[in-house]
């Protein structure tokens, strides 16, 4: 794995001798905190998706994704999205090479409170939930994809992760929402199934 806090994060040092870049979450920084290294991780986002690498991204990589091409990230408390949310695919997704294997609606797991407020420039809008219009997208023709939903988390993994910092939840949005929101999450087995099938369509063959 490639250190984004301490490493050199740009196009050539990344992607040398490999095959593919994953980008997953971060509990702990958002895209718009202002720890020294996030510039050159928006960056080198911005440069994986002009060279038209293979590259999934996922919550906070895909914010970052966003942010490199252009479009703002913001904290918008209405549009936040954590436990297991319903997605649909959009009409673009239905025809995509890696989203039509999923099915027109669809479950994933979410931990987000900063959102994408518009579609990226050169990018495709592959999924969308309810709160949250921006979900998945593809940049140009290449394989290039981000999700705001995880889909390297399994309603196990979620649940370990919720319970893991149930006390910060509970002061977040009151115990009883908090465990409301552990008893209604649901397994998204369609979703998990994302990066294999990335792998399989780009990066195997």
């Amino acid at each position: 794995p490639h250190d984004l806090l301490g490493g050199e994060n740009h196009f050539d040092a990344v992607t040398e001798g490999v095959s593919a870049v994953f980008v997953g979450g971060s509990g702990r920084f958002g895209i718009n905190d202002d720890a020294p290294w996030i510039p050159s991780f928006i960056d080198l986002l911005g440069q994986l998706a002009d060279h038209g690498f293979p590259t999934f991204a996922s919550c906070f990589g895909f914010q970052g994704l966003c942010v490199a091409l252009g479009t703002q990230v913001s904290s918008d408390p209405e549009r936040s999205e954590v436990g297991t949310f319903d997605l649909a695919l959009t009409s673009e997704g239905s025809e995509d090479p890696l989203f039509r294997l999923l099915p027109e609606q669809f479950t994933g797991q979410q931990g987000h409170k900063d959102s994408a407020d518009t579609l990226p420039r050169g990018a495709v809008l592959l999924a969308r939930s309810a709160r949250c219009p921006v979900q998945a997208i593809r940049v140009g023709g290449g394989p290039v994809y981000a999700t705001q939903f995880h889909p390297e988390l399994t309603v196990e993994d979620q649940r370990l992760r919720f319970t893991r910092y149930f006390d910060l939840y509970c002061t977040v949005y009151g115990q009883e929402r908090a465990q409301k929101i552990l008893d209604g999450m649901r397994p998204s087995t369609a979703a998990n199934g994302l990066i294999s099938s990335f792998v399989d369509l780009y990066v195997s063959p």
